[in-house]
């Protein structure tokens, strides 16, 4: 954890950056590689790891802009194979304001999505030390959630799992409003292919799913794809972690409320009796009051 401080960031260099998303997306995502050499950082990053990026410049109030987080997306072994050429999953922000109506533009995704091969960037790390697979991975069985960007540390957690020769059951339940905006798409297909322990289950919102279901959210698939999921959601192996976008963990809670009882239930949430009666007046306020996940659970949602 923090081996470079936002206070004595190093410096590393741009490697590729390149679209991550169909030409057809409505937003723009970029995987963008990072070479550390020479920035203190080589061989730090575990994947679920954040690496610190602190953009050029000065904000409005003329002060420098402040450390944000990225989620690293490559395996231990980096993209090289030696840890030294990390890579995160960024998204442009581009918006209008609420009250103003006026343009906003987000400053460091931009400013690292616009960064090209070659360019020096200033970047701090590691950061998170929860959110990441257990030291004996082979001891655990795992099912992953993602929305949009939230699929980066999953994807370094599945070439962790599958290129180790780890036998253990993967599941990956992706959620996006349109089957364009699915992130590393055609590289998740191949590894199921190449992968019998590896199951890659797609939730689109705003359109049918291609298994002919009609729109579906993230938590819907707990209940369509239930037969598939439940071996693993009742086995005490197993794990669960969640990575996107806040309030998409309240929909995955109810269903697995809706769908496990007793200790099945019990080791993934503390669920206070009332809320038990009432599992669909749930409410995100009332998690981790009177809907408690476990340690069995991991989570990493952002506004």
């Amino acid at each position: 954890m923090h081996v470079r401080t936002p206070k004595e960031p190093g410096t590393a260099t741009i490697l590729r950056n390149e679209l991550a998303t169909s030409r057809k997306a409505a937003g723009y995502v970029r995987h963008v590689e990072i070479d550390l050499t020479g920035s203190g950082l080589e061989g730090q990053f575990l994947p679920g790891q954040a690496i610190g990026v602190i953009a050029e410049g000065v904000d409005e109030a003329g002060k420098p802009h402040k450390v944000r987080l990225y989620s690293i997306c490559s395996p231990a072994r980096g993209e090289d194979g030696k840890g030294v050429v990390v890579a995160t999953t960024v998204k442009r922000l581009i918006d209008e304001h609420w009250e103003s109506h006026k343009l906003f533009v987000g400053v460091s995704s931009n400013y690292l999505c616009d960064r090209r091969p070659g360019d020096k960037v200033l970047v701090s790390g590691p950061a998170g030390k929860r959110f990441v697979l257990p030291v004996d991975k082979s001891a655990h069985d795992y099912v992953f959630f993602a929305t949009g960007t939230g699929i980066a540390p999953f994807r370094g957690f599945i070439m962790d799992l599958l290129e180790n020769n780890c036998t253990s059951q993967v599941f990956l339940i992706m959620g996006s409003p349109y089957s364009t905006d699915l992130l590393y798409h055609a590289d998740l297909l191949r590894l199921q292919e190449q992968h019998k322990n590896f199951q890659y289950i797609t939730a689109i919102s705003r359109e049918k799913q291609a298994d002919g279901h009609d729109p579906l959210y993230i938590q819907d698939r707990i209940r369509t794809e239930r037969e598939r999921l439940l071996p693993a959601l009742i086995s005490p192996r197993t794990l669960i972690y969640v990575c996107g976008v806040a309030g998409m963990e309240l929909g995955i809670f109810q269903q697995l409320a809706l769908h496990l009882t007793g200790n099945d239930l019990r080791q993934y949430l503390d669920v206070d009796p009332e809320a038990l009666a009432a599992i669909r007046q749930w409410t995100r306020p009332m998690i981790h009051k009177q809907v408690r996940p476990t340690r069995r659970v991991f989570l990493e949602v952002y506004a």
